[in-house]
């Protein structure tokens, strides 16, 4: 992800989340947060996701991942999330976890099918709702069998993907 994609990031997120993060959020991550890392996928040379994490030690932290809702549907969200599971553990991670909506089911099952267990419930985690989270964490095997496949290029299937190093 790069400033440049901000404005586009910003309309992803609010088409994807009920409370989306501020634009200084992200600016900050970018330009301030040396823990973080963010990729953004595009189809047709336009951005339509992104997922964004934090490296702490042998440990990553999914903090946000999001594909338009007008291209959801298509793979791009368990290529995204594929390729960023194989980058964290090149970058050293062993583990990552993440926080979903108890009530995002769609999305706890592409978790589960990538490998995240359930692990904890945050009570009234979500600040919009008091919705709890639930807490997944996954151990980041070799290429974690066929589920982590993407090109020699690390780049998704019929998108660029770029990323924050």
């Amino acid at each position: 992800m790069k400033l440049s994609d901000l404005p586009v990031i910003m309309e992803v997120e609010r088409a994807s989340f009920p409370t989306p993060w501020p634009r200084q959020a992200f600016y900050n991550e970018l330009i301030h947060n040396r823990f973080a890392r963010y990729s953004v996928v595009q189809v047709d040379g336009r951005v339509v996701g992104y997922c964004g994490l934090w490296l702490l030690l042998d440990e990553a932290h999914i903090t946000n991942i999001a594909i338009h809702p007008d291209f959801r549907g298509r793979g791009l969200g368990e290529a995204l999330l594929s390729y960023v599971m194989r980058r964290a553990k090149e970058w050293g991670a062993g583990k990552m976890t993440l926080e979903v909506r108890v009530s995002n089911t769609i999305a706890q099952r592409l978790y589960k099918k990538m490998g995240f267990e359930p692990s904890g419930i945050r009570p009234r985690y979500y600040t919009d709702n008091q919705e709890d989270a639930i807490i997944m964490w996954v151990t980041l095997h070799g290429n974690d069998g066929e589920k982590q496949q993407t090109s020699d290029e690390g780049e998704l299937p019929g998108s660029r993907n770029r990323n924050q190093l």
